[in-house]
């Protein structure tokens, strides 16, 4: 497969579900592109953020994979961008440990991360557990026996939930969450006042038997955190109880 700075893609179905994956790194580009290929998705592959980003707004695929560490455009400044105008579902790959690299992925909008180097099990099956939190009509999952049907509207005192939409309100103010932030969010204020443990919260976000570390669910909680208080500052809803877990309280 030739890589340049430009998309190269598979003829097929209009249907399928298209993944594009970012990174100067042409083995990487070419493995995971195979991979996918095989497992019937359809791929474009770009070797750097600055050829992407025209791309991925007029054209938008279903997910995309960043690597952080790019020329001309880094995957960060390429996630930056994206959200400005889009919450298109993106998975970065970060150097192995860096929990910088983390840290910062889930405060600009990452939906998840995979230290490199990583297997592509393990990447096949972040990649279907955020196609399916998603809500779309992905062709390759609608065969699949889930049980992710969208939940009730949920309101908790000044909180405002619509799974089927997506959706999160404050006080009539709209918060832009992640799809894995919302699924944290909906299993705190499912039961106010209950203690949820990262392990539980890592279930209710992740129900694929992906490992996930306590960081993760952290990183996510401080970034939410944030959101809300950017439309109300004294938001103090999610408690932490420092050893045990997390709660929300709708008082």
């Amino acid at each position: 497969m030739e890589v340049t700075g430009a998309e190269t893609a598979p003829r097929g179905d209009e249907n399928r579900t298209v993944i594009a994956l970012v990174d100067d790194d042409r083995n990487i580009l070419t493995t995971v592109s195979i991979a996918l290929q095989a497992e019937g998705f359809d791929t474009r592959v770009y070797s750097d953020g600055e050829a992407a980003l025209g791309a991925l707004l007029s054209n938008p695929p279903d997910l995309a994979i960043f690597d952080i560490k790019m020329p001309k455009m880094n995957g960060m400044e390429l996630l930056r961008r994206l959200r400005e105008q889009s919450p298109l579902p993106v998975i970065f790959l970060t150097s192995k440990d860096d929990e910088t690299d983390e840290q910062a992925g889930f405060e600009m909008g990452a939906d998840d991360y995979i230290a490199k180097p990583f297997s592509l099990r393990l990447l096949l099956a972040r990649i279907r557990a955020i196609l399916r939190r998603s809500g779309g009509d992905h062709p390759l999952l609608l065969s699949e026996q889930f049980d992710d049907k969208p939940g009730e509207v949920l309101e908790r005192g000044r909180l405002f939930m619509d799974p089927a939409r997506h959706h999160a309100t404050w006080d009539g103010e709209p918060v832009s969450l992640t799809v894995t932030e919302f699924l944290l969010l909906e299993a705190l204020a499912a039961r106010p006042g209950v203690i949820k443990s990262r392990n539980q919260l890592m279930d209710a976000a992740y129900p694929d038997d992906v490992f996930v570390d306590d960081r993760t669910v952290d990183s996510h909680i401080k970034r939410m955190r944030r959101k809300f208080r950017s439309v109300d500052p004294d938001f103090s809803a999610i408690e932490t109880l420092y050893g045990a877990g997390y709660s929300f309280n709708e008082g």
